[in-house]
């Protein structure tokens, strides 16, 4: 392999084949290196982390590293009613991830509750169907032509598939 000198981002490169790491501008494997490796290793292990019940129920949605304002935090979402679960077992998962990495990465939790949107979103779109059907269907009551008004019938139809 051969060095190239006097390039943009670094003083040498290297010709050739390489890791996807090495391609990275400097500012970028410094967040990476910081910040990014323990994140997505606690993503990665959540569920050996936190155990069977809990993953059901929550997840990490950030981290927060030590400085000189502030400790290492991990901010966790939690559905709306299982908050007590895991402020119970705030102890042990911080033990627990600490044991993981092998030193003290982790000093403080944090929690954010959510509530399950995937049922509330189906309900809004049903009620927005018959809304626009209810409004439209007045309208479509008043033409006299029969094809026209099983035409216009078929095509709300279509429309609240969509």
């Amino acid at each position: 392999m051969q060095f190239k000198k006097y390039t943009k981002q670094r003083n040498r490169s290297i010709q050739g084949l390489r890791s996807f790491k090495d391609t990275l501008p400097k500012n970028i494997k410094k967040v990476i290196n910081k910040k990014g490796h323990i994140y997505s290793e606690t993503l990665n292990n959540w569920k050996y982390i936190v155990g069977e019940n809990l993953f059901k129920v929550c997840y990490p949605k950030s981290f927060k590293s030590s400085n000189r304002f502030g400790v290492s935090t991990l901010l966790i979402m939690v559905k709306r009613g299982h908050e007590i679960d895991l402020e119970y077992s705030k102890k042990e998962v911080m033990d627990k991830m600490n044991s993981f990495f092998g030193y003290s990465v982790l000093e403080k939790i944090k929690f954010t509750s959510f509530d399950n949107e995937k049922d509330f979103s189906l309900k809004s779109k049903a009620q927005k169907n018959d809304v626009t059907n209810n409004k439209y269907k007045i309208r479509i009551n008043d033409v006299k032509n029969e094809k026209i008004k099983k035409s216009l019938m078929e095509l709300t139809k279509v429309f609240r598939e969509k």
